[in-house]
């Protein structure tokens, strides 16, 4: 489960002494909260602590965190120049913290436990990196797709370069997965979807083809899993709210699905949890390639007890 480490007191004591990126960035710190929830969880799987930025630091945009809460970039990009400097060549030493963390997590984790690495998709870091960060409405990167589409394209280039040679990274690393998160894909009429991110994604996952297999997770595209299913991933990941024995019927078997609890219901009981993920299980009982997960993150609030018995819920399921 996605950021499941921020709901542990553990982890609340590292964050007391070393601030988000501090964590990110230092593949012990990174490693040993990637390792929390597995410990008290035993996680059929492992997601790498990080965060889809990193791909914009690699090119040269740095982050960091609002002290109000929220992204903010180095710096917008405003004109064609700002991302004509972007410079994918420098990425992998940029970034050589995080192969450094997955090749500490791969040795703790052996054979037991998979290890997941991730990026943002190009069309979700357009958004960030165009506005200069978190945004109430994120209308730049849709401005620059129907007004400069030249733009665009050099744009969404320089980043499905730079996540394709992220993903890279990680599994060289020992990655036994990847997963790409395009979070703002809801914010695309159907008509555009396909053009402005799924196609780009498609790019990406067949430059990776034959090494391991890939998620996405489109978070509020409710309408284009046609689009979803040509970008040829191997798992689609489904957010809350929808009935996954409906997604089944029009996405072939070949593709696995990923989901799909309310992560609200972790704050909530645990008899709520384990009600509502048996009615899960029970929908997608008989069909193959289900994989059971939240519908998104672990809410920073989520009761300890309701993850134990979302856990024990899944795993004793006959």
């Amino acid at each position: 489960m996605r950021q499941a480490g921020r709901a542990l007191p553990e982890y609340r004591e590292l964050k007391a002494k070393h601030d988000f990126l501090e964590l990110v960035r230092t593949p012990e710190l990174a490693a040993e909260v990637t390792l929390q929830p597995i410990r008290r969880f035993d996680f059929d799987a492992a997601i790498l602590f990080s965060d889809i930025l990193v791909a914009a630091e690699g090119l040269g945009q740095g982050y960091k965190f609002r002290d109000g809460g929220g992204i903010q970039m180095d710096f917008p990009l405003r004109e064609r120049n700002d991302i004509a400097r972007l410079d994918a060549a420098a990425l992998p030493e940029k970034l050589n913290y995080i192969p450094a963390a997955m090749r500490l997590l791969k040795k703790d984790l052996g054979k037991k436990t998979a290890l997941i690495g991730f990026a943002g998709s190009p069309w979700t870091l357009a958004n960030f990196m165009l506005e200069g960060g978190s945004s109430r409405e994120f209308v730049r990167a849709k401005k620059l797709f129907h007004e400069e589409p030249e733009t665009f394209l050099l744009l969404m280039e320089t980043l499905t370069a730079a996540v394709t040679k992220l993903l890279e990274m990680q599994i060289a690393a020992g990655a036994d997965a990847v997963q790409i998160f395009d979070s703002l894909g809801g914010l695309l009429p159907q008509k555009d979807f396909a053009a402005a991110s799924a196609w780009w994604m498609k790019q990406i996952i067949s430059a990776l083809r034959g090494t391991v297999p890939v998620i996405v997770f489109s978070k509020d595209v409710h309408d284009n899993w046609n689009t979803l299913v040509e970008t040829d991933a191997d798992v689609l990941g489904i957010g809350f709210g929808i009935h996954l024995a409906n997604v089944r019927k029009v996405v072939p078997a070949s593709v696995g699905l990923q989901g799909n609890l309310d992560p609200a219901l972790l704050t909530a009981t645990p008899r709520e949890v384990t009600l509502e993920a048996k009615r899960i299980l029970e929908e997608m009982r008989g069909e193959r390639g289900h994989i059971f997960n939240l519908g998104h993150g672990v809410p920073p609030d989520a009761k300890l007890e309701n993850i134990s018995a979302l856990v024990e819920t899944v795993k004793n399921f006959k």
